[in-house]
């Protein structure tokens, strides 16, 4: 065997570890590309699973914001409804003020002179009855003055 030959024999030797050393790094590589394409596919699951709840959430947000709408309509109502309470009420408390209070004082002024009327009569009755205690008294005494005077007579 030549020089050559041998050279060449050994190239090829150093080809066939390279090469084998190739395969395995190959092999390497298509194990390291299964994975990242099953992570992709992980990723791209996910991904859709985000897109899903990002779907969800918008559309909560556009129940949320026309629940507010309403919300808002019911308080605007509200404070309208409040609004016509106040004012009514007002209404009312001058009307108490103003027409009932002032006829009530009315009433009671008349209920007042009935009073002095009735105080008056039952002071005069008071005065009947004593009068008519005294009538009755006296004549108790000219009833026992005449008994005296049957008696000396």
């Amino acid at each position: 065997m030549t020089d050559e030959t041998k050279l060449i024999l050994d190239a090829i030797g150093e080809l066939k570890t390279e090469t084998g050393s190739l395969k395995k790094n190959v092999g390497d590589l298509k194990a390291e590309t299964g994975s990242l394409k099953k992570d992709i596919g992980d990723l791209k699951t996910e991904t859709c699973s985000l897109k899903k709840d990002l779907g969800d959430l918008k559309t909560e947000t556009c129940s949320l914001k026309n629940e507010m709408g309403d919300l808002k309509t019911k308080t605007d109502d509200l404070k309208n409804e409040m609004w016509d309470f106040k004012t009514e009420m007002t209404s009312m408390k001058f009307t108490l003020e103003n027409e009932t209070n002032r006829h009530i004082k009315l009433i009671a002024e008349g209920h007042l002179d009935i009073s002095r009327k009735l105080d008056n009569t039952l002071k005069v009755e008071s005065e009947k009855e004593m009068l008519l205690i005294r009538v009755n008294s006296l004549e108790n005494e000219v009833r026992k003055l005449k008994e005296q005077i049957e008696q000396i007579a």
